[in-house]
């Protein structure tokens, strides 16, 4: 027998974590698997031999595990996690495929949470499938029929009075009745299978056991996810069960500059709480953005600069300094440094380390990133990985100088798929924002600029293309347009997640909020930091350098 995980990471702590405890909490399996710790045991953390066979573990992103052996048992789990493509040999569910196609009487089980429609591994299987579903009985008029959260019915705001609402006779349904629809429930085919020696089931958790995940729980995290869209993708995907369907078409650039704001550029506005960077490295030229973010991951664009000079130069790296070193005012009067700097290392390599190691760096603790000090500077790589936004952190090859340097690898389409979503949130009316509504979270504000900024925001697109005879999603950039000022947002935004923004809480807000209490007219705090001497800080809003076309006050 084989198991497939999305990593061997994972495969390992399956093994730790659920095997291992099954064995040893069964006296049956006790017997016939023997104690790690016996010499030639055949019980080690991959590999649990018995009489009459062996359970090998692996995970879809190691080439060798999945052609090690002949499996005539196939178990392949969260397949909608594995690589598209595993170390250059086509993708892991065909190389796991091939290791049973020896025996005649062979067994496949997938399972996995879906993710993205159209490129949900789980879902092609499911449609290939005679796609039952489980139908249970109505207690009032004894119809059969699948659970789905369309039926449910409630008061808004009061998750408690959730009912489930027959399709057949409009009773409405008690979640205790559940227990006993449960028993007398049965699957139900939907459709014809592609081939009679496949069969599909799919279950939302509506039909979790009572005492477990309830239709109040559901309820509760589908209103959640109405106010916050992104919370919806995991709300479809994880109580669902159903694969997301994401809008990523640009939107409007036009919209988007037509929505401009009055605040000054250099100026925080009243929400925002702290700052991080975002630096693109191009062959003549740094790019650079100032983001300021506050609660809900609301956030203002604070400046934008463009530092031409040869990025093989000190010269331009010295400009660089100087943004870092600057300090941008808040409303109540305190002035806000960059908490968290990202450089992309993708060009210019060894000039970004060099540049970058001078400063405070970053750590990857138990809880995740850690930025303790002001103006942490980040090389970053972006990766074309959807799985999560802080992929992983890395030694830098710095010519045997790696004390000290490390490399953030990021994940760019889940930056870009969420930046895009941000930018599609409608911004309230004067009337509403008067009667006290908000802007919804991850809302994304921008002061004065150029329509040249707003088109480089918008710049590409997610393409889905056949790759091997499997879909393959990838960000591309449109013909003629320039998209530094979308490099220069994503990067920033994860400086933002290094610093900790994706797990604040509200006691990490208070403590950002408390220093710039104050009015605008009252003495502030004095900060004192680590700047460049005044001659050498830029003499206007703008650096030295030329000005391109819509970086104009």
């Amino acid at each position: 027998m084989m198991a497939v995980s999305p990593t061997v990471e994972l495969a390992k702590r399956n093994s730790k974590q659920r095997i291992d405890p099954l064995i040893e909490e069964s006296e049956a399996l006790k017997e016939l698997v023997k104690p790690a710790r016996s010499r030639d045991s055949g019980n080690t953390v991959l590999s649990k031999e018995f009489p009459g066979g062996v359970l090998i573990l692996t995970g879809a992103n190691s080439a060798v595990g999945l052609r090690s052996m002949p499996a005539r048992y196939l178990f392949l789990d969260e397949v909608d996690g594995y690589p598209g493509d595993v170390e250059g040999e086509g993708d892991p569910i065909l190389l796991a495929e091939r290791r049973s196609a020896t025996f005649q009487r062979r067994k496949i089980f997938l399972v996995s949470t879906p993710n993205r429609k159209g490129l949900s591994r789980i879902e092609r299987e499911y449609l290939a499938s005679d796609q039952r579903k489980f139908h249970v009985p109505c207690p009032e008029c004894g119809e059969r029929q699948p659970l789905e959260f369309g039926n449910l019915t409630w008061d808004a705001g009061k998750p408690d009075t959730a009912r489930y609402r027959c399709e057949h006779c409009d009773a409405l349904i008690g979640e205790h009745h559940k227990t006993q629809m449960l028993e007398k429930g049965q699957w139900v085919a939907t459709a014809e299978a592609e081939s009679r020696q496949t069969v599909g089931f799919h279950l939302n958790s509506l039909y979790s056991p009572v005492g477990w995940f309830s239709w109040a729980d559901a309820v509760e995290m589908f209103e959640q996810a109405q106010k916050n869209p992104d919370l919806m993708k995991g709300f479809v995907n994880t109580v669902l069960g159903e694969p997301y369907e994401e809008e990523f078409e640009a939107p409007d650039w036009s919209r988007l500059y037509d929505r401009r704001e009055t605040y000054r550029i250099g100026q925080v506005p009243e929400g925002g709480l702290f700052l991080t960077a975002g630096v693109d490295v191009q062959k003549d030229r740094l790019e650079c953005e100032v983001v300021a973010w506050g609660r809900e991951k609301r956030s203002w664009s604070v400046d934008y600069f463009v530092l031409d000079g040869d990025t093989a130069r000190p010269e331009v790296w010295s400009q660089l300094q100087s943004v870092l070193g600057r300090e941008w005012k808040h409303p109540s009067g305190q002035r806000l440094p960059i908490r968290v700097m990202c450089v992309d290392s993708g060009y210019a390599t060894q000039d970004v380390y060099a540049w970058v190691r001078k400063h405070p760096q970053a750590t990857w603790g138990p809880a995740g990133a850690v930025a303790r000090q002001a103006r942490t500077v980040a090389a970053i790589k972006g990766r074309d990985r959807d799985t999560a936004l802080l992929l992983s952190v890395s030694k830098a090859d710095a010519g045997h100088r790696k004390r000290g340097l490390k490399v953030w690898s990021i994940g760019t389409p889940v930056a870009k798929g969420e930046l895009y979503r941000w930018l599609k949130l409608p911004r309230p009316t004067d009337e509403e924002l008067a009667s006290g509504e908000v802007y919804p979270p991850g809302y994304c504000h921008f002061p004065q600029y150029n329509e040249e900024y707003f088109k480089q925001l918008t710049a590409e697109r997610l393409i889905t293309r056949m790759v091997k005879g499997f879909p393959k999603a990838s960000w591309e950039k449109d013909p003629g347009k320039r998209n530094e000022a979308l490099d220069c947002r994503v990067y920033a935004r994860a400086a933002a997640s290094i610093y900790g923004i994706d797990r604040f809480g509200e006691q990490h807000w208070r403590r950002l909020e408390e220093p710039l209490e104050i009015s605008v007219t009252g003495e502030p705090t004095p900060v004192i930091v680590d700047a460049q001497p005044q001659s050498q800080q830029p003499k206007s809003k703008w650096l030295q350098g030329r000005r391109r076309g819509w970086l104009h006050r």
